[in-house]
């Protein structure tokens, strides 16, 4: 039988199971936090964070932004939980009033504020393609004015066969055009961006409502 999510972190740790354990745990995280803000991410601005786990950028986010301006989804709530106590810290928590979701079906209904910015960061990776699908129609159902959501993939020159279930561990591979295709049937307009300095190649693309 194999191991579940929680079973996984339990073993793991919650550093090493959203992958980066070492020295990429800040530097994927400085990564996401510097390049939002040269994508114009303000304090005052409102950010979705899909995935957002045990807050390896998350952190970041929240100390940055103004107080309640921080939304994080993810479906393992002991991730946030470890999250929250080891990496962020309860006085922090209490400051900024991060806003938390916990939800498998990305239900960005939840949430009590429409975002400005909304980032992905390695999850398109552990998503099958209906998956991906179902977060970006979820996610523009969602939006109802501007939004500039960016997302992460690992890229390959034509179609390859990933798993048949999406996967915490896992990795899925794309084709831009792939990327593209799922982008603009749940509404969404889609400039490939590419390299943007992740340490295990990811590339990134930048989508806006239709």
């Amino acid at each position: 039988m194999s191991k579940s999510d929680i079973e996984k972190i339990q073993e793991m740790g919650h550093r090493k199971f959203v992958g980066g354990d070492g020295e990429l745990w800040d530097q994927i995280a400085a990564l996401q936090l510097n390049f939002l803000k040269s994508e114009g991410l303000q304090p005052a601005h409102t950010l979705v964070d899909i995935a957002c786990g045990s807050l390896r950028a998350g952190r970041l986010f929240i100390n940055y932004l103004d107080a309640s301006n921080y939304l994080g989804i993810d479906k393992e709530i002991n991730l946030i939980v470890h999250g929250v106590a080891e990496e962020l810290g309860i006085e922090v928590f209490v400051e900024k009033r991060p806003e938390f979701v916990i939800s498998e079906i990305f239900e960005f209904v939840k949430f009590t504020r429409i975002p400005d910015f909304v980032i992905a960061q390695s999850l398109l990776t552990h998503l099958t393609a209906e998956d991906i699908y179902l977060c970006f129609k979820h996610l523009r159902k969602f939006i109802t004015g501007e939004c500039k959501f960016y997302a992460t993939f690992f890229e390959v020159p034509s179609p390859t066969k990933n798993h048949p279930l999406s996967d915490a561990i896992d990795c899925f591979f794309y084709t831009r055009v792939q990327m593209e295709t799922l982008a603009e049937l749940a509404g969404w307009n889609m400039q490939y961006i590419g390299d943007w300095g992740h340490p295990r190649g990811q590339k990134i693309v930048k989508l806006e409502p239709k």
